[in-house]
Parts: C-alpha cells; sequence; structure tokens
C-alpha cells in the first residue's frame, strides 16, 4: 500500500489478463484501474507540465460527474 495525507492506493501486480498489469485500488472509493506496459511508459514519457494536468484532483476527482466520464 501506498499513502500520504491525500491519498491511500493499493497497488498490486494482476497476471489474471493476457499479460501482467498493474491493478491500482483507491482504498477512499473502492474504484479500481487496470494499467497496462504501455499505459505506464505512456506516464514514464509525459511532459512535466501533462502529468501536473493529471494529478488535479479538481478535474475530475471531487466533480460530481466525474464517473460519467
Amino acid at each position: 500500500m501506498i499513502h500520504s495525507e491525500f491519498a491511500q492506493v493499493r497497488v498490486e501486480v494482476d497476471h489474471h489478463g493476457k499479460s501482467p498489469r498493474l491493478r491500482l485500488e483507491d482504498m477512499r472509493s473502492g474504484r479500481v484501474r487496470y494499467l497496462d506496459a504501455l499505459e505506464l511508459e505512456t506516464i514514464v514519457w509525459l511532459r512535466d507540465e501533462h502529468l501536473a494536468e493529471l494529478l488535479d484532483p479538481s478535474a475530475d476527482r471531487w466533480r460530481e460527474d466525474a464517473d460519467e466520464r
């Protein structure tokens, strides 16, 4: 588990698909996301500006329509 004062996330490697992928679970909401190797590589190559946009919690997390996206 990885946590800070702002978030708590369980991180596991999932082997149930065609290839291994990362399973991320938000411990507060129970929401789960799976990331494959290509998605993880994309995150590694993001410019800092794009990563900062993704990390802004007001962009999606705290919006009422966040689950509709």
